[in-house]
């Protein structure tokens, strides 16, 4: 049974930002790349929405709901929710997660 997949508004975001960064410093033929096989990825999560792993700085707080798929440099943040997947953060590999919850949630983002 496949499951319904939201992409919310601050991974929407997450996806601007990357594109931007993507097509400046690189191409947009890399952007383009890139933005496909996020697509596979987050749109296969309807199928397998248990195929990607807990993040460990999220584990730590024991909300076990959430988990990633990491994509090359990237790493998508979801949330199982009963038979609706939520995709919360598109971010790079390298980016402090921890610190990107605390700026959002000092925001009202999240």
């Amino acid at each position: 049974m496949s499951l319904k997949v939201v992409i919310l508004q601050s991974a929407q975001a997450d996806l601007k930002e990357l594109r931007t960064y993507l097509v400046r410093q690189f191409s947009s033929q890399i952007w383009q790349s890139t933005y496909a096989d996020l697509k596979t990825a987050i749109f296969g999560l309807a199928d397998l929405p248990y195929s990607g792993s807990i993040p460990e700085e999220i584990e730590k707080l024991n909300l076990c709901q959430y988990r990633q798929i990491v994509l090359g440099m990237n790493r998508i943040i979801y949330e199982v929710r009963e038979k609706t997947v939520f995709i919360h953060i598109i971010v790079d590999t390298r980016k402090s997660l921890p610190a990107l919850l605390m700026k959002r949630l000092l925001r009202g983002n999240p």
